[in-house]
């Protein structure tokens, strides 16, 4: 399993190491240790969720409010998207940069996002299935979207008819979540991160 940061500070794209023979194949699509290893501490399994799209379907950007946000370790297991990582900690260096990585059935590729990040995507394919955990349950008064269109980040969506829930076509922009102070602030967020890295090894050291 390799681990590589992101253009985008807090995530993370996780290649798995596929071993297979004419019977099939197998492979360890997430390991506690090797996070914990280049995050600084594990993801805390609080939900998961699995998401079937059609081809050109788009969905997100949605984020949670800080504290606690929700961090996701997400992975493709039957088609291919675009997934779709976000910087919109207010204050961050990299406010609003945004990447893709290719998710898919063949390299099965996963992704880490820190809590505090935008996440969406683009399904490439029919039948396009995502599985994610997620650090936290879904909380509807604290779980909020920005359009996918905002001419502020200027998505490179890969598809010319994308295909978005009346909630996402109808979602604020990024200025507009700014201004009503909805955005992960970055300072709450790296000391968020920072207390779970302690927790982590005070943890660790006691075992």
């Amino acid at each position: 399993m390799k681990i590589t940061p992101l253009s985008v500070p807090g995530a993370w794209e996780i290649l798995p190491q596929q071993h297979g023979d004419p019977r099939g194949l197998f492979m360890e699509w997430y390991r506690y240790d090797k996070l914990a290893e280049a995050v600084g501490h594990p993801l805390d399994l609080a939900q998961a969720n699995l998401s079937v799209s059609a081809k050109d379907v788009v969905r997100g950007i949605h984020f949670a409010q800080l504290p606690p946000s929700q961090a996701k370790y997400v992975t493709c297991v039957r088609g291919a998207v675009l997934d779709l990582i976000v910087d919109i900690r207010e204050g961050s260096p990299t406010f609003g940069r945004w990447e893709f990585v290719r998710l898919d059935d063949e390299e099965r590729r996963a992704v880490y996002l820190s809590e505090g990040l935008g996440h969406g995507f683009c399904a490439l394919t029919d039948d396009a299935t995502l599985v994610y955990g997620c650090s936290a349950t879904f909380n509807r008064e604290r779980e909020f979207s920005i359009n996918p269109l905002d001419p502020e980040l200027a998505i490179e969506w890969p598809t010319d008819s994308p295909q978005f829930s009346a909630r996402d076509a109808a979602a604020p922009s990024l200025a507009e979540n700014r201004a009503a102070g909805r955005l992960p602030d970055y300072a709450a967020c790296l000391e968020f991160y920072a207390l779970r890295s302690a927790e982590f090894r005070s943890a660790e050291s006691n075992n």
